[in-house]
Parts: structure tokens; sequence; C-alpha cells
């Protein structure tokens, strides 16, 4: 195509407003015109990655197939793209101002005064325009976490402000703002947009295309008034009103001519709307999936959804190509009981043992995994999830009382799950993990090598501890398999108990994986096991 061109997604009132939906259905929609394209995330935070961030503080963590702990937004990117993000689509201010200080360190400013502006801010438009450059996209969408107006967020603005200028016509911005519904008066409030906006042209940036995000319709007449008084483009300006699934968000964006709107203002043809068929059809699919399939979702962090977004994902977009609807059941582990764990449980038709970090909750994954394994309920152990079902085993199968991970109980007298030897010498706290993807080989008389129906596949991982080795043989003679294995480390991947009707348990995380277009097989095969149950 030439030129790369450049998208930048702003927002204002309010944050969570969906930027990062927006910016995956305007890559979606462009992609679908058969444009390269890709998405990164600016976040404005001064940690290096949000590795070492609370859920609570952040929600999940994401991880790239390189290896990088990123924003969860980035999963958005990939599931709605279909395409693999790396350590260059998520920057932070930690990452922006670390490398401007290590330059200063060595030297390259050769003893000039370092800056906000030119230094932080030319390093924040060199790592926007590096995706260009260096993979030759036609579109690079930049999201910018936060609000307009965080304080912040200021050497952003500025950066977009210097690129708009820079790049001309090949630069663009869409601003999405929240317009309130004020129940008293029962009227739609434009005034909140109208002052973000201001506040954006306050620092030198001018709004091309305004998505309003509101619960209710938005009428031609207040788009109007909207255009008006922020000098948008009428066609420019666009709502984003609440739906069942973000999914159909594309959808809605292209009815409204979205994407016709953007490539007119970049000066590209515009052709022949693309008809989406594949996606159109997962919808469908979706809206007429009325039968249930309950899914037990047992971990820490379950009043808050965020902190499980892909595993969620994951599981509604297997339901919908299983033709059903998904119910979730969050259950606590922290206050799992033996006795209330028939109430819990009893009901459910599959069960997903979380991932995680650290003890709390820990014996209330431990009681689900017996539970479910003695009753035969489909069962499926993520990252964390699987030692759970290690350790359970090793407890009350293999007999060894006081089992455990060394994360756990540093003196447990069975260390079936262990750190890795070469880990236990590293004490900073962001590179103690294994992370990334990483290769495993399929034992090809086993139930996931039906599944995947391969022997080789790749996998992403995020964990410090292992299973150990010492004890696969006793496992494997007294019924769980080992069926997955690290080629070149000969760490065990994943976990099964065959006579079982699925209970497996995955040391990767295979959520990060699983797009709308293509589900991951895993979660296909334990929905397809949870509604023959």
């Amino acid at each position: 195509m030439g030129e790369t061109k450049y998208i930048f997604v702003t927002g204002g009132v309010a944050s969570s407003l969906g930027k990062g939906i927006i910016s995956s259905s305007i890559g979606k929609l462009l992609q679908a015109r058969g444009y390269n394209v890709t998405i990164q995330k600016f976040d404005p935070y001064i940690n290096i990655d949000p590795g070492t961030l609370n859920p609570y503080e952040h929600g999940e963590c994401y991880v790239t197939a390189d290896g990088h702990e990123a924003d969860l937004d980035l999963g958005h990117y990939e599931r709605f793209l279909g395409i693999e993000t790396t350590k260059a689509n998520n920057i932070t201010t930690g990452r922006i101002y670390k490398s401007v200080i290590d330059k200063e360190r060595r030297g390259d400013f050769l003893g000039k005064t370092v800056q906000v502006v030119p230094h932080i801010t030319d390093e924040i438009k060199r790592n926007i325009k590096l995706l260009g450059n260096k993979y030759k996209f036609d579109f690079v969408i930049t999201e910018i976490g936060g609000t307009v107006g965080d304080i912040e967020s200021l050497p952003y603005m500025e950066s977009i402000r210097q690129l708009k200028w820079e790049l001309g016509q090949n630069a663009l911005c869409v601003h999405l703002t929240y317009v309130p519904f004020l129940a008293a008066a029962k009227e739609l409030k434009t005034k909140p947009t109208q002052h973000s906006v201001k506040e954006l042209q306050s620092l030198g940036i001018q709004a091309d295309v305004l998505v309003l995000r509101s619960e209710h319709d938005l009428s031609a007449n207040l788009r109007k008034k909207v255009a008006l008084f922020c000098n948008v483009e009428e066609k420019a300006v666009v709502q984003s009103v609440d739906v069942p699934t973000i999914y159909e968000v594309p959808l809605k964006m292209q009815e409204q001519h979205l994407d016709k709107t953007i490539l007119r203002k970049m000066g590209l043809p515009i052709g022949k709307d693309p008809e989406l068929e594949s996606w159109r059809t997962f919808l469908s699919r979706r809206a007429k999936a009325f039968e249930i399939v309950t899914i037990g979702l047992v971990g820490k962090y379950v009043e808050l959804q965020d902190a499980y977004k892909s595993i969620l994902e994951s599981l509604s977009q297997a339901a919908t190509y299983n033709d059903r609807k998904l119910v979730i059941e969050y259950i606590q582990s922290e206050t799992l009981m033996p006795e209330n764990i028939d109430e819990k449980l009893g009901k459910v038709d599959g069960v997903v043992i979380c991932p995680g970090f650290g003890s709390r909750g820990i014996e209330g994954k431990f009681l689900a995994a017996r539970y479910t394994r003695e009753r035969d309920i489909p069962t499926f152990g993520v990252c964390l999830g699987m030692q759970c079902l290690v350790v359970e085993f090793a407890r009350n199968v293999l007999g060894y009382a006081g089992a455990n991970s060394v994360e756990m109980d540093e003196k447990t007298p069975y260390n079936v799950i262990d750190i890795m030897e070469e880990q236990k010498a590293v004490t900073n706290m962001g590179g103690t993990m294994r992370l990334g993807a990483y290769e495993c080989v399929i034992a090809k008389d086993s139930r996931v090598f039906g599944i995947y129906g391969q022997e080789h596949i790749q996998e992403r991982h995020r964990h410090r501890y292992e299973f150990n080795n010492d004890y696969r043989r006793e496992y494997e003679q007294n019924g769980m398999k080992c069926t997955g294995i690290n080629p070149e480390s000969d760490l065990v991947e994943i976990v099964e108990i065959p006579t079982l009707k699925w209970y497996i348990g995955t040391q990767f995380h295979p959520e990060y994986r699983s797009t709308v277009l293509n589900p991951h097989p895993l979660f296909l095969s334990f929905i397809k096991a949870a509604i023959n149950k």
C-alpha cells in the first residue's frame, strides 16, 4: 500500500468505555478489506509491564508469544483479528522512561539536558512508528490508555500532536467519549463530550472521528449537534450503544460506515463493503444457541471477571461452536468447603480450575479437583489449576499426606510441584517465570493427541513452578498420565486421567490462543464433554 497509516484511539469523559473494543473493531473492518493491520496499546503507568500488578488493579495479565506480559486489551486485539502480538504492541511509561534513562547513562545524549520534550516524546514516537517501519503494516492502530486530561497521558498526547503534524493525511485521531443519560431529566447530555474534545483541542489535537458511547440510542439531531460543537464532520460522528456481545461491535461500526470514513479521510480507495461472512455466522450461531451449558469457574478472583478474561472468552467461543449458551457459575475457592461443595459444584456440567499465584484459596481448589475427579465431572486445570490436579492426586491417590507445591509450602515432605533449578537463584520478580511460547510433544496414545490432531504444538506459558519429574513414574503407574512434554527441558506440560470422561490439566495457558474464528481445540473438546455429561 505504500506508506503506513497511523490511527490513534483516545478516550474522554470516563475510563473503561471500551477503547480496546473500538480499536479491535476498526482493525477487523480494515483487515476484512485486505489491509495488513496491527494494534498496539500505550499504558501511562510507570510499571515496566503489568506482570507484577495485582489483578484487582489491572485485571488479567496477557502474555504474548514472545514472552511479554501485556495489557488485557492485547487479548481483544488477537481474538478479533486472529493476529499474534509481541512486546512491541504494548508500551508503558515505565519502559519509555527506562529506555531514555538507559540512553542517558550510556552517554547517548552527549551531555545534553534530558527532557520530556523532545527526548521522552521522541521515544514514544519511535515506538509508535516501530511496527510500521519494521514490519511494514498498512495500518498501525495505537490505543492510548486512560482519559484525556490525565497528567500521566500528557507526553503521549504531545507525541500524537507532533505525529499528526508530521504525517499529515497518514495520521488520524478517533476519540471515544461517553454520552450520559440523566434519568431525572430523561435527557442525554453531550456537554461532557464537548468538554472532552475541547481538552483534546487544548493539547493541539483535533479529533477526526468521534465515537459516542451510550446506553441509549442517539438521535441524528444529537449527533449533528456534537459534530457542530466539536468541529467534526457529521458523517464522522458514530454511536456505540450497548450490544449483547462485544463481537457485534464491528458490525455496528460497519453499519455506520466507520471504516469508509477512515479510508476517505486518509485518501484511500473505499471499494466494496466486506461481507464478514464467517464473523456473521459466528454471531448467528451465538444468537440461536438457547440450550445451556453450565461451567463452574473455581478461583480466588471470581468477583473480578477481568482477572480471567481470556478463559471466559475462550469458553464463550467454544460454547457458541457447540451451539450452546454459556452460563458461568463463579465459585470463590477461598470459601469452598466440604460442607458446601455439593451445593457449589453438584449441578455444573464442567469445572475450570483457574490459574493464579499464591496460597490464598488454594485448599478450595484442591477440594474442587478431588470432588470432580471422584464424581467424573469434566475438569480443566489451567497452569496453577493443573498443579492443583497434581497435588490433589498425590494426597488422595498416591497417599502422600502433606503433598504440595513448594510455592504454598516450602517444607512440604512431598514436593510434587517444585521450582525449576535454574530459577532458584533469581530474585527479581520480573525474571523468575517461564514466559511465552514453548514447544510441547504430545503422546500419540493420549486424549489430547486426539483433541489437537497433531504431535507437536506450541503454547504460551506464565509460571514459576513445575511438575517434579522425580514423581512422574508413580503418577503414570497410578492412572494420571503425563501426555505432553517439553522436548528441550523434559518438563511436563499436560496431565490427564484417561479413564475419566475429561480430566486434563495444562501447565500452559491455551486461552491465549483462542480467537473468534479459530477457537482453541481444548476448549471446544472440554465444552463438548460438559454437554455430554
